[in-house]
């Protein structure tokens, strides 16, 4: 596997001197190909995740695999062009008429490493955003999800050359020879415990990474909001894929004398888009299950009350022991704790005594409590009176802080991330810059000494 790997990433780097900085119209049409591609198999991407998850919904598929690649790809092509651009930057006066710009340059290859959860969007969307600035691509999906991983490999190789894209088949053991390849650029999704892994590999070879981790994100619903919209927004958030969803709310905090009143909220607002089976995301695999399920063993044994509406469900813990996994361990299920606080300074002080969160879901319309969430909370996103959607916003950087992971992508950020914006300075012909070459003059360091 070594030996493919080494082949691969050699190949890439040949395509990568012969044209080092392809084209817009270039670009463009490796996105479109991208699209294409998806739009053309929508079928068979679904029959993929669904026999790699055993039951998932069609339209959270739709929606959360398949219309974001579309849409990143529409977003890219349109913009592209003003992203390609140079741009001018002053000069001090000392240096006129010296003109000074920067212009964005391909890194070369990027070697991106893509979830479970969203097999089919989290393995292209980084693609999306390299393709754009001008890489080559080494990708390797996830070895939970054997039949996504396989329609990729299959597809992939039917629209791409592998001087292009190609797909990395394999186990963990294939992962960390991969992260240790001494590529220009490496992006890694998934937990933090395998991110410290993937970070320490490419450490040797000085590789820049993204990493993109999760953390248990918090809600929390003050006095003023709208309890009814507030449990709707949460529980689509909580029972997307099952709950397994980086940027999914993990616990929810809550003002102590409203808690009874928006634990009802939620519990009606779990009949109304959760009522039966028919389109509930399973866990991935039996492993996952009994996680979840020990997880909310544990809380029961230590006689916290919960509101459990069936497995196909999100099942509410209310103010579990802070000892419990629940609250220790990102949940990644259907488990949600909701825990009473005084205020909202208490709130923001719980969630600064833990790592940073990749997401921070506020709902309040008063202006002073935003502001003040603003101004004392650190997060990868912060979102009021919804959840979710700020993902499918292009314009917006997707990416983590501190414990969540660092750096971040999608549209422009995206194709920042994976440019090298280089620096040019142009000296005219006749300068009197020259005249700041040795000797030095009394006269320059006269004025020097001014400036």
């Amino acid at each position: 596997m070594t030996r493919h790997l080494n082949a691969c990433l050699k190949t890439q780097r040949l395509a990568c001197r012969q044209s080092p900085a392809p084209s817009l119209s270039e670009r463009r049409a490796l996105l479109a190909r991208l699209a294409l591609m998806t739009k053309r198999h929508r079928q068979a991407i679904t029959e993929a995740i669904q026999a790699d998850f055993g039951k998932r919904s069609d339209v959270e598929i739709q929606l959360a695999d398949i219309q974001p690649v579309i849409e990143a790809v529409r977003y890219a092509r349109r913009h592209l062009w003003h992203w390609m651009r140079p741009w001018r930057v002053s000069v001090p006066w000392r240096l006129l008429p010296g003109r000074a710009r920067i212009v964005p340059q391909p890194l070369g290859v990027v070697g991106i490493i893509s979830p479970w959860n969203y097999p089919w969007s989290l393995s292209l969307l980084p693609v999306v955003d390299a393709f754009a600035a001008g890489n080559r691509v080494m990708l390797k999906p996830s070895e939970f999800t054997p039949h996504t991983s396989a329609l990729l490999d299959r597809l992939v190789t039917q629209y791409f050359s592998p001087q292009t894209l190609c797909v990395i088949e394999g186990d963990a053991t294939t992962g960390q020879a991969f992260s240790a390849l001494p590529f220009d650029h490496l992006l890694f999704t998934g937990s933090t415990a395998v991110g410290r892994q993937v970070a320490l590999a490419a450490a040797q070879n000085l590789t820049p990474t993204t990493l993109e981790l999760g953390g248990k994100s918090p809600a929390f619903v003050a006095g003023d909001a709208d309890f009814a919209r507030a449990a709707e927004a949460i529980i689509f958030g909580k029972g997307m894929n099952g709950g397994q969803t980086c940027i999914a709310p993990d616990y929810v905090l809550v003002e102590s004398r409203h808690i009874d009143a928006f634990t009802s909220a939620l519990s009606r607002a779990i009949l109304q888009q959760r009522p039966s089976a028919k389109d509930a995301t399973h866990p991935l695999n039996e492993a996952h299950r009994e996680r979840s399920d020990a997880m909310l063993a544990e809380a029961r044994n230590h006689g916290c009350r919960i509101i459990d509406h069936g497995s196909h469900a999100p099942a509410l813990i209310v103010d579990p022991n802070h000892g419990l996994a629940v609250m220790r361990e990102e949940i990644f299920g259907r488990c949600l704790p909701v825990i009473s606080v005084k205020d909202s300074d208490h709130a923001l002080a719980f969630v600064a005594e833990r790592p940073q969160p990749l997401a921070i879901y506020v709902f309040t319309y008063q202006r002073e409590q935003q502001r003040q969430w603003r101004r004392k909370s650190q997060s990868g996103a912060l979102v009021f009176n919804t959840t979710l959607l700020h993902h499918a916003v292009p314009g917006l950087p997707f990416g983590g802080v501190g414990a969540s992971g660092h750096g971040a992508y999608h549209g422009r950020h995206g194709f920042n991330r994976f440019s090298h914006l280089r620096g040019e300075f142009h000296q005219p012909k006749r300068s009197p810059t020259t005249l700041l070459y040795p000797p030095y003059r009394r006269w320059l360091l006269k004025l020097l000494r001014l400036g």
